[in-house]
Parts: C-alpha cells; sequence; structure tokens
C-alpha cells in the first residue's frame, strides 16, 4: 500500500476510497492518544486564551468560560473575514477551476513556485501568479495589522470532503523558503486545527533554517519594522529570536508535552499562526472535524533569507515578481461559462 493509488493517496496516507477498495490501514487520527484528549485545551478567538476542551465550537460561551485558562502565543483568529456573498460567488470561480487530487481525502489548487524541500531548490519559471478573482483576498490583508506587509508567494487551495474522508496529518509548514505568518482563510464549514508540541530532529521540516533569518513577529504579536529585520542580518545568528524561543506559548505544566491545542477554524474567518505556534508545534486536521464540505485557502510568504535585504534575495526578486501577476481564469482553462451561472 505504499504506491500512489487512484484517490490520490501514496504511502501510508489513506481516505475512504482506498481504505474500503485496497483495504489501506486507517491511521487517520491514529497521531493522538487518550492523554492527549484529556489533556485539551480550545483556544478563544475573542479572549485569545485557551479553555480546557475538546469540542470546536465551545469557545462560543465567550465570557462564561469554564475551568483555569492558559495563554497560547502565536495564533490569531479573524472572524467573518468574508461575507456570505463573497464567499458564494469566490467559491463558483474557484470551482470553475480543475481541481487535482491529493492526499488523504483532500483535493487541491496550488500556484506558486515549484520547491524541492529536501534538496532546498525552487523553480520560477513556471509560476504566473494567480487567478484574478481572489486578488481581493490578498488586498484585504492589507487591512490585518497582523499581516502587515505580507507578501504572498503561494496560494494553495484546499477542498476536504467529508465523502472522501478527508483530513491531513500532523506537521510543520516547511521553514526553509516558507516564512513565519501563514493565514488560512476558510470557507462552507466550520473546522478545527489540532495542534500537538513537536518532539524531534531539526532536520524535520528544516526547523534548522530558523537560526539563519530573524523572525517577523514580537512575541507581543506585532510586526517588527524592516529596520529591525536588517539589523538582526548583521548579526552573527547562533540562536534566531532568543525571545520568542525562550517563550514557548504555554504556561509551566508537568504535562507540556500530552497538551493539545485546538484553534477554531469557523467559516468566512482567517486563521493567521506565527511564531511558537508556527515554529514548536505541528499541526493537523482530523477527520472527525470534517463535517460537511470544507475549502480553505493557505497563503505563504518568504523568509526574511529571500526578500530585499536578504542573502538569497535575487531568487526572492524573481518569485515575487511573479506573485504580482492575476489572471484569467477563464481564459487560461478556455472556459466558455454563461454570465449568471
Amino acid at each position: 500500500m505504499f504506491h500512489p493509488r487512484p484517490c490520490g493517496c501514496k504511502g501510508q496516507r489513506t481516505c475512504l476510497v482506498c481504505e474500503k477498495e485496497f483495504g489501506a490501514l486507517n491511521l487517520t487520527d491514529s497521531w493522538l492518544s487518550e492523554d492527549n484528549k484529556r489533556n485539551s485545551y480550545v483556544f478563544c478567538p475573542l479572549c485569545e486564551l485557551a479553555w480546557p476542551g475538546w469540542e470546536g465550537d465551545s469557545w462560543k460561551v465567550h465570557p462564561n468560560h469554564e475551568g483555569e485558562s492558559i495563554k497560547f502565543t502565536g495564533a490569531k483568529v479573524i472572524l467573518n473575514l468574508l461575507s456570505e456573498a463573497e464567499e458564494k460567488t469566490l467559491m463558483t470561480q474557484i470551482d470553475e477551476v480543475p481541481w487535482d487530487l491529493s492526499q488523504s481525502g483532500r483535493k487541491k489548487q496550488n500556484y506558486g513556485p515549484k520547491c524541492n524541500f529536501k534538496k532546498r531548490r525552487v523553480r520560477v519559471e513556471n509560476f504566473s501568479g494567480y487567478p484574478a478573482f481572489t486578488k481581493f483576498i490578498q488586498d484585504r490583508f492589507s487591512s490585518v495589522d497582523i499581516l502587515k506587509r505580507f507578501q504572498t508567494v503561494e496560494q494553495c487551495s484546499l477542498d476536504y470532503s467529508v465523502e472522501r474522508g478527508a483530513s491531513i496529518d500532523p506537521h510543520i509548514d516547511d521553514c526553509w523558503i516558507w516564512g513565519e505568518r501563514i493565514p488560512t482563510l476558510s470557507m462552507l464549514s466550520d473546522s478545527v486545527l489540532t495542534l500537538r508540541k513537536f518532539v524531534g530532529a531539526e532536520k524535520k521540516y528544516n526547523l534548522m533554517e530558523r537560526k539563519h533569518y530573524p523572525s517577523v513577529m514580537t512575541v507581543q504579536g506585532t510586526v517588527k519594522e524592516d529596520s529591525e529585520i536588517i539589523e538582526s542580518f548583521k548579526g552573527d545568528f547562533q540562536n534566531v529570536d532568543a525571545e520568542i524561543a525562550s517563550n514557548n506559548g504555554i504556561q509551566e505544566s508537568p504535562l507540556n508535552s500530552q497538551m493539545i491545542i485546538r484553534l477554531p477554524m469557523p467559516r468566512y474567518s482567517l486563521l493567521i499562526l506565527f511564531g511558537p505556534a508556527r515554529y514548536e508545534w505541528e499541526h493537523g486536521i482530523l477527520r472527525q472535524d470534517i463535517i460537511d464540505r470544507r475549502v480553505c485557502i493557505t497563503y505563504r510568504e518568504l523568509t526574511p533569507t529571500y526578500l530585499p535585504f536578504g542573502p538569497q534575495s535575487e531568487i526572492g526578486r524573481q518569485i515575487l515578481e511573479a506573485s504580482k501577476q492575476f489572471w484569467d481564469h477563464r481564459k487560461f482553462y478556455n472556459l466558455d461559462i454563461s454570465d449568471g451561472m
């Protein structure tokens, strides 16, 4: 079962289709132990504290939370970034673009440079920007303080299907070229991002690359000025951002290694990961948390290494130049769709 399958799964990744047709072993949600589930906290987007519990919508009792809260650093949820009408129009246009099969019951539409994370190589020549109908979302980022100077260099849409048992395994987004802030827009249904503390080698996810560039965020959740980042590059980085590295975002507790953080991703909302939540916690989506069709769009920025003041600025310049392009998806895919459909 380690070869690619018609459903898009490969390796140990499975969906309901290959579990039924090929007898693949379902390990989808096996990464959580019972101890994890007993020590879970749900992040509240309104008070920005995590409270004991499991259900992803339990934050809606705010301000009448129960139990003792903990601080969790590195997550921001912007509620209602989209309106219902905007979502309807956007989803119509997204579905006009062909979807590619992906693993674990998902489908995807991906726009960005071609990256080989193991060899740390990037190819820009086939990257030509994004569908024009998504431009308003990127433009709207400028109104979000935490996304100050965010420059999108990859835009990835994912389609989670209940019928296919869609999920995504716990992981940390690669740290070699993708930068600190990771915004994700959620549409069609509510879901939950489940986080567990990462324990493993630095080479996994290219986490060791964090030693070669500074953070763009402070522990207070504000964006640093370019001058602060440029000044950081003048130093000898042995341990970048000791301020953030020394604060894992969770209060001291003997159960830290077993704690689970559940981040709500309500319909129409934008979830932004940064700092400790970005680098110190693996995040995934459980099959049980896909209750209806869910489509999300995740955006990525470059690490400071590839920005104009960084040592790989020339490659970064090419990527950023391509990222300025927006094109008509109907012309690109030769679609003949009448107005109003």
